[in-house]
């Protein structure tokens, strides 16, 4: 039987949301959570209005707000941060340390090979500031088959530096696959069970 207590990725109108932080909160609450992470995408995925640095500094302090009037449940300050193709993060680490958390995703370069495509995220993962690696292989159900990653090598990875991995529960990604979220899980490295909800229909 699954408790879920919360939910660390949804996006809020900040980049593609249709909801705003506060709206997202409320209907979480609703749901019986005791936390919400808030992880609009960073800036350089523009096609999806991506948050500028200036203005995360400024959603923190709005979130910080909001938590400081005792609304019932607690928001996490995060977001959905791009691994870029060089395995750097799409946002400063002075910016990325005030976050509780981040969920760094691939949003590009699709075609990089699966040895490029895996060396980008180990990469990524050795950035301290790195939490949860957001749907691991792309994948777009009937839509896009997702990218060749070596799933071995991101797990043992992610075991030596505490990252996690998650299970994207948007019906369109349903990513990581359930057989490389057993293989994550038998090794030991934990996962984020999320909806990526971009509006509060999509909590459900």
């Amino acid at each position: 039987e699954i408790d879920v207590r919360g939910d660390l990725h949804a996006h809020s109108t900040s980049s593609d949301g249709s909801n705003s932080i506060e709206q997202m909160a409320a209907a979480a609450r609703k749901l019986g959570y005791e936390y919400l992470g808030i992880t609009d995408h960073s800036h350089s995925l523009k096609i999806a209005g991506g948050v500028t640095v200036e203005d995360l500094w400024k959603q923190i302090m709005v979130i910080d707000g909001l938590n400081n009037q005792d609304i019932g449940i607690r928001i996490l300050k995060s977001a959905e941060v791009d691994i870029l193709a060089d395995g750097t993060l799409d946002y400063p680490d002075d910016l990325l340390r005030e976050l509780d958390y981040t969920v760094c995703s691939i949003h590009s370069r699709f075609g990089l090979g699966k040895e490029q495509q895996t060396e980008r995220i180990l990469r990524a993962m050795d950035n301290r500031n790195f939490n949860i690696l957001g749907h691991a292989n792309g994948r777009l159900l009937l839509k896009r088959s997702g990218y060749e990653l070596d799933i071995d090598r991101l797990i043992a990875h992610a075991k030596q530096n505490r990252c996690f991995f998650e299970i994207n529960s948007s019906p369109d990604r349903l990513d990581l696959s359930a057989e490389n979220a057993r293989s994550a899980s038998a090794a030991g490295v934990k996962i984020a069970v999320s909806t990526d909800a971009h509006s509060v229909r999509e909590f459900q």
